[in-house]
């Protein structure tokens, strides 16, 4: 029994990593928790005890297969991540099992979907956040099957998975239990006819979507995109920050800029640290760009700056503050917009990489953190989305790093009127390994969902531009100063998934919270128990 069911785990394992691994292998999630399905089932035929270990062991392997590569810039991080992340999915697997035990038919099957989904849902907006295996994620490398998140967003495909995998496993239990051949004709035909529907609807709407799917321009915006290529292990030792600037420049200077071009130009995350928000002007990064700049006066220039704003009061100006001479700093992971007339403009980070830039839950991790020395973030957040603007007032969104994989969150942007997206990113921390692969293709999925164009700087790879149906239409090289020149097209159109949020999220919590309750009022009255 132990060797089926590690056979049955490791097929889990393989089947849900590699759509994360290998491009246009999505459709292997579909199947893949067939196999964990099948082994739970075996483990309650045959009464196996502390079966709890064998799902959680399938969770840490599929975690770390995925996101091992968050080790190479935290070990103890990258190790938290993976045993706290599977740990969540193992305890809402156990809840279903527990289930079982008091529901009958399909039911559990049902509470185990929907609470995948309220846990997925819930998880975008928690104190330690870290959705990057949400199950809609694995068609991020496969986006012409999902042309459909313009209506549902990512948790649409974590639905289709749920579907597909119960409806599989449905059909291949009623084989072994010998159901099937007694199921009346029209009722099987009914039964396969379903399976085929849940399965190919989803892919034909997405065909045609994508081949109807046109371009919606209303004008364009030229774009600039230099990748400096820095280590970000060495940036602040190996050149001075004048030097970066001056490599910087010297890459705008490659792309042969006319002085009468309407143009953005844009340069990576943390590109800079010596931005004080109480004196921008002050700063001899933000000096430099507005001297190069007078040379084109239609150009606009999106950076990314480690910033911080200076307090001289005695007491502290928020929780996160801290002491800096006779006063107090505060942090930011910031973007800003400048020009030749000095113009200044401010977007701060508000998802946080927790641990790097936010310690959670000060309480409890406050005194960790002063023990270990404030190894943690203490940055600050904008309360809610603004857009930034250039070509003369066109408004546009820029997701900093982590917050592109946010999809909610990301249709602030546009409901605030941002007619094109972008992206400023630093993912050379992991070095490389799939996790830069996997964040550029989270950019697709939110230009499907917001039916936006992108333009994605990353600090030493991958920049890109992705049009509106997640195709990506350039993209640099890995570990090379370049520079990239393009176009996005503006649109002003919202999508449904704009519109309306995520209702595939909340109408799952819904049947989550009722499925719940019959669970807790069978629980209390000692309702329904299979026998073994």
């Amino acid at each position: 029994m132990n060797k089926r069911l590690l056979l049955l785990i490791l097929l889990f394992a393989v089947l849900m990593s590699l759509p994360w691994l290998v491009p246009h292998l999505g459709f292997l999630a579909l199947a893949g928790f067939v196999p964990l399905l099948w082994a739970e089932e075996l483990a309650r035929r045959h009464a196996v005890k502390r079966f709890w270990l064998w799902h959680y062991g399938a969770f840490v392997l599929w975690n770390a297969a995925t996101t091992f590569w968050v080790c190479n810039a935290t070990v103890g991080g990258g190790i938290f991540a993976v045993l706290a992340n599977a740990l969540q999915m193992s305890v809402v697997f156990g809840l279903f099992r527990f289930s079982r035990r008091h529901l009958r038919g399909a039911l559990p099957y049902l509470f185990l979907a929907a609470m995948w989904i309220a846990w997925e849902r819930a998880y975008f907006d928690a104190e330690i956040s870290w959705p990057w295996l949400t199950l809609g994620n694995a068609f991020a490398r496969s986006t012409r099957l999902i042309q459909w998140y313009e209506w549902t967003g990512s948790l649409g495909g974590s639905l289709w998975i749920w579907a597909v995998n119960l409806g599989v496993f449905g059909l291949l239990r009623s084989l072994d239990e010998g159901r099937w051949p007694q199921i009346r004709p029209a009722k099987r035909v009914a039964a396969m006819g379903a399976l085929t529907l849940v399965l190919a609807a989803p892919v034909v709407t997405s065909w045609i979507l994508y081949r109807n799917c046109q371009e919606r321009s209303e004008g364009q915006v030229k774009v600039v995109i230099a990748q400096p290529n820095f280590d970000p292990y060495q940036k602040f030792t190996s050149m001075t920050q004048a030097e970066q600037t001056a490599v910087l420049l010297d890459l705008y200077r490659d792309a042969r800029l006319s002085r009468d071009e309407a143009v953005l130009l844009m340069a990576p995350e943390t590109f800079t640290s010596d931005i004080v928000l109480n004196h921008i002007g002050s700063s001899p990064t933000m000096q430099s760009f507005q001297a190069f700049l007078q040379d084109y006066p239609r150009a606009d220039l999106l950076f990314g700056a480690s910033s911080f704003r200076i307090f001289t009061q005695r007491s502290a100006p928020s929780p996160l503050a801290r002491p800096y001479g006779d006063g107090w700093i505060e942090n930011y992971n910031s973007a800003l917009v400048t020009d030749h007339s000095g113009r200044e403009e401010v977007f701060h980070k508000s998802k946080l990489v927790v641990g790097t830039e936010k310690m959670p839950y000060p309480r409890l991790f406050g005194p960790i953190d002063k023990a270990l020395g404030g190894v943690m973030g203490h940055c600050q957040v904008q309360d809610e989305v603004s857009l930034l603007h250039c070509a003369g007032g066109i408004p546009f969104g820029c997701a900093i790093c982590y917050e592109s994989v946010y999809g909610e969150y990301c249709t602030e942007y546009v409901r605030k009127g941002a007619r094109f997206m972008t992206v400023i990113t630093n993912d050379a921390w992991w070095g490389d390994t799939p996790g830069y692969r996997q964040h550029l293709s989270y950019s697709a999925l939110r230009a499907i969902e917001l039916r936006r164009d992108i333009a994605r700087c990353a600090n030493t790879g991958i920049s890109a531009i992705i049009n509106q149906r997640g195709e990506i239409l350039q993209q640099s090289d890995w570990w090379e100063p370049e520079t990239m020149r393009g176009e996005v097209n503006l649109n002003s159109e919202q999508t449904f998934f704009v519109r309306h949020g995520d209702i595939t999220g909340r109408v799952c919590t819904l049947v989550f919270l009722l499925l719940l309750a019959l669970l807790l009022v069978r629980t209390v009255s000692g309702g329904f128990r299979p026998k073994r």
